[in-house]
């Protein structure tokens, strides 16, 4: 986890630099997925503090805790990297933009409303997080087809039709691929048990 620096081997400075980090990504992308993709390229391919691997199964978790992506990504990453403490820096870090952002956005509402300069950056904002999504989405997609076979695909195939063309709860289908997921490890490890 530490890199060749010293000074990551320090707690202050692993608080420190998981605070800016967040601070950092959140300030750039504060929502969904787009906060994922943000912090993959710098928790992963950055700073090295996350392989490929954790960064997806760290997505898969936030998935599926309750309330926002950004808050509950930044607490697995912070506690990864320095444990309760580093978890506390990184949620203080995220959520600490917006929170300025809505006192302005308070303060200054009347000015900003009517702005079609404001309404504009938006508009670009919205095909900026559009591909954000996608590299995120490419990064799960190649993370789960990896040495799965047809499997995977079958899921996604299942999932997406489950989710497009019926009225059900989701939480049902996250049942069903929690079943499927223990089904596979179950017969994975009976085959090998076989050899």
């Amino acid at each position: 986890m530490a890199g060749e620096d010293p000074k990551q081997d320090n707690l202050f400075f692993k608080l420190r630099a998981l605070f800016l980090a967040t601070f950092t990504i959140s300030c750039t992308a504060n929502s969904g997925y787009a906060i994922l993709a943000v912090m993959k390229d710098d928790f992963v391919n950055k700073r090295k503090w996350l392989t490929e691997e954790e960064m997806a199964d760290y997505i898969a978790i936030v998935q599926s805790t309750p309330g926002p992506m950004a808050v509950s990504s930044s607490t697995v990453v912070g506690y990864h990297v320095a444990g309760f403490a580093g978890a506390l820096a990184a949620v203080l870090g995220v959520i600490l933009p917006p929170f300025l952002v809505m006192i302005a956005v308070t303060v200054f509402y009347e000015a900003i409303v009517g702005n079609p300069y404001v309404v504009l950056f938006l508009r670009g904002m919205q095909m900026g997080v559009v591909a954000m999504l996608f590299d995120v989405i490419i990064g799960l997609f190649r993370n789960a087809t990896d040495k799965g076979g047809a499997y995977p695909y079958v899921i996604m195939v299942l999932a997406f039709l489950y989710v497009r063309f019926t009225g059900c709860s989701i939480a049902w289908l996250v049942l069903a691929c929690i079943a499927a997921g223990i089904a596979k490890a179950l017969l994975v490890k009976r085959q090998e048990d076989l050899r």
